[in-house]
C-alpha cells in the first residue's frame, strides 16, 4: 500500500457508532436491471455483490416509497410489504461481502414517467413541468398535480414505512434521496414548489417536507432499529433553472440538516472540484469547499463525482473530506479498492473494456444503457 494511501484505507466511525472498515463508499446508480414486478433481480443481486467485498458502505439504486413514484423502468421496489423478502436479498448480498448495506429510498415526482405510474398520473410538489429531461423523464411536457396537504402528510409516511421495510429486511441504514429533481428536492426547489401553504413559499417554508421527512424517518428507526441504524441524506448543491436551487439556499439547508442527528450528507456532484453557479460570493471556491465549511464537523459529509484514479481520490481526500464515493469508476473497475491495498494502483482500469461485460458482472439492461450514452462512462 501506497502511505497516501492510508487515509481512505483507514476506519471512520459514524456518528451512531457504526464502524466503516475504510472511507470508500459505492455511490448509488440506477440499473435498470429489476423483474416487472419490482423485485431484485438475480443479475442485480450478482452485480452488487461483485462491487461489495472492497468498499466500506453500498448504496443501492433508489427504490420508490409510493407507486406513484417509480422513476425508472426495471428499478425494484419498496413501497409494500410483500418486498420485504426482495430487499432483503439484495441486503444479504452485499453484507455477506463485508460491506454495510443502504437502501436509498426516494419518490420521483414530476421525473416520473407516465406509462410507470398509476393511471399515468404525475404528482409533484406544484403543478410545474420539469424544463430538464433525463433518462426518467421521456415526456418532459407532462404538467404534474399538486398534492394536497393531506397527500403530503400520506408522503411523509410513506418514507417512514419503506425505512422500516428496510429495517425488517436486514440493512444497515437507508439514505433518503433528496438530489436529482426528484420529490424531496422539487419540495425545496423555487421552480417546482410554488405552494401556499405550510409546505411552501419563503425558504424556510420550503424545508419543511425535506427536514419532516428525516424526522419521520429518525422517529420510525428509534422505534424499529434494534441495532445502531444509519441514515443520510443525499442532495444536490444547484439548479440550472430561473428560479432554482442555488447555492446559497443549499447552505441553508446543509445547515438545518446537520442539526437533525444525521450519519452522513452525501452531496451529488458530477465533478468534486466543480464551483458554484451562483449563491454565494466566491464563485472560485469548490461547492466542497463551501460545504465543510458550513458543516462544521456536525456530520460527515461523502464527497462524489469523476474519481477515477488513486491520484485522483487523494487530492479529494486533500480538502478535508472524510468519506468518499465512487460511482462509474466501479462500474470500471469492481476491485478499485482491493488494488489500491495492494499497492497495485497502476492496474486500476479508468476506462471501461467494452468486452468485459461478463467478467465486470454488469446486467443486460444497464449496459445498453451505458453503451447507449456515449461520454456517461469513460471508455465509452
Amino acid at each position: 500500500m501506497n502511505p497516501k494511501d492510508q487515509l481512505m484505507l483507514s476506519s471512520f466511525t459514524l456518528p451512531n457508532g457504526v464502524e466503516l472498515k475504510n472511507r470508500i463508499v459505492m455511490a448509488p446508480m440506477t440499473n435498470f436491471s429489476s423483474n416487472p414486478d419490482g423485485t431484485v433481480s438475480d443479475a442485480e443481486v450478482s452485480y452488487y455483490a461483485r462491487r461489495s467485498s472492497g468498499v466500506s458502505m453500498v448504496i443501492t439504486a433508489c427504490t420508490y416509497v409510493t407507486p406513484n413514484g417509480k422513476g425508472f423502468p426495471g428499478e425494484f421496489a419498496g413501497d409494500r410489504n410483500d418486498m420485504i423478502p426482495s430487499l432483503g436479498r439484495l441486503a444479504k448480498a452485499i453484507k455477506d461481502q463485508g460491506a454495510k448495506a443502504i437502501l436509498q429510498i426516494f419518490h420521483g415526482g414530476r421525473m416520473c414517467p407516465p406509462h410507470l405510474v398509476p393511471n399515468g398520473e404525475i404528482v409533484s410538489a406544484g403543478d410545474v413541468p420539469a424544463e430538464r429531461g433525463d433518462v426518467s423523464t421521456e415526456e418532459p411536457e407532462i404538467k404534474p398535480r399538486a398534492l394536497s396537504e393531506a397527500e403530503v402528510d400520506e408522503m411523509i409516511h410513506a418514507f417512514g414505512e419503506t425505512t422500516r421495510r428496510a429495517i425488517e429486511a436486514g440493512y444497515d441504514g437507508i439514505e433518503l434521496h433528496g438530489a436529482n429533481g426528484y420529490l424531496i428536492q422539487q419540495f425545496f426547489s423555487p421552480h417546482s414548489n410554488r405552494r401556499d401553504d405550510r409546505f411552501g413559499g419563503s425558504l424556510e417554508k420550503r424545508m419543511t417536507f425535506p427536514l419532516a421527512v428525516v424526522d419521520e424517518v429518525k422517529k420510525v428507526v428509534e422505534k424499529h432499529a434494534t441495532s445502531p441504524f444509519i441514515v443520510g441524506y443525499r442532495f444536490s448543491p444547484e439548479e440550472p433553472e430561473t428560479p432554482g436551487i442555488t447555492m446559497g439556499d443549499t447552505l441553508k439547508l446543509v445547515d438545518a440538516l446537520a442539526e437533525k442527528d444525521l450519519d452522513y450528507l452525501h452531496v451529488s456532484l458530477g465533478d468534486f472540484f466543480s464551483k458554484p453557479r451562483r449563491g454565494v460570493e466566491n464563485l472560485n471556491k469548490t461547492r466542497i469547499h463551501y460545504l465543510l465549511e458550513t458543516i462544521r464537523d456536525r456530520v460527515p459529509l461523502i464527497g462524489v463525482g469523476s474519481i477515477y484514479s488513486a491520484e485522483d481520490a487523494r487530492k479529494a481526500f486533500e480538502t478535508g473530506i472524510p468519506l468518499l464515493a465512487l460511482g462509474r469508476e466501479l462500474l470500471i473497475d469492481p476491485d478499485w479498492v482491493q488494488k489500491v491495498a495492494e499497492g497495485k494502483e497502476n492496474e486500476i482500469e479508468t476506462k471501461l473494456n467494452k468486452q468485459k461485460q461478463r467478467e465486470l458482472v454488469i446486467p443486460d439492461p444497464l449496459w445498453n444503457v451505458i453503451i447507449q450514452t456515449p461520454g456517461w462512462v469513460p471508455g465509452v
